[in-house]
Formats: structure tokens, sequence, C-alpha cells
């Protein structure tokens, strides 16, 4: 397992118990799972977590994922003929119909 993996793993057991996530407590949670991390990826993501609410990040990523999955299906349904015309105007854009193309 990666230094990354390990030491997010460590902050989200450290956040589901809702201990706070320091940077002993990430080397402690994660020298417990028989893995090796250098001090400095403790520090870095103890201090990139400092003052934060990890489940709320999490939580507002999940709600989030759902609206944005959605939308691209949407537009694929009810705007089908606003990307062909997209498509014919970058075709009538092209460099070729300018005297620019490639092999001029």
């Amino acid at each position: 397992m990666s230094t990354e993996a390990s030491v997010s793993y460590a902050a989200l057991i450290l956040a589901d118990a809702e201990i706070e996530i320091s940077s002993e407590k990430i080397l402690a949670v994660t020298k417990a799972a028989g893995a090796s991390v250098e001090n400095v990826w403790a520090d870095v993501y103890a201090k990139a977590l400092e003052g934060k609410d990890l489940k709320e990040l999490l939580f507002s990523f999940a709600a989030a994922a759902p609206a944005a999955g959605s939308a691209p299906a949407a537009a694929a349904a009810g705007d089908a003929p606003a990307a062909e015309e997209k498509q014919e105007e970058a075709a009538e854009e092209s460099d070729d119909d300018m005297g620019f193309g490639l092999f001029d």
C-alpha cells in the first residue's frame, strides 16, 4: 500500500472515531496497521486537515457527485440538436477554409 493511501486511511479512521487528526495519531494508526510512513507525510496530512471536519468534506463530495453525474445525461438527452449545431459551426470555422491548411 502506498504512503498516501496509508495516511489517508489513517485520517479516515481517526475521523470516524471522532478523534482529532494529528501527526502523532496518524503515525500511531499506520504503525498499528504495519505500514511504514515517514513523519513528513503525517505532518502534511495533519496540517492539511487541521480545523476541517473530514466527514463533512466527504459528505459534501458525495452529495455533489450524483448531481454532477446526472447533468451530462440530461444534457445529452435534451441538447442533442444544440451539440450538432456547435459541431457544424466548428467545421465551418476550420483552418482549411481560411487557407491555413496543413499541406498548403
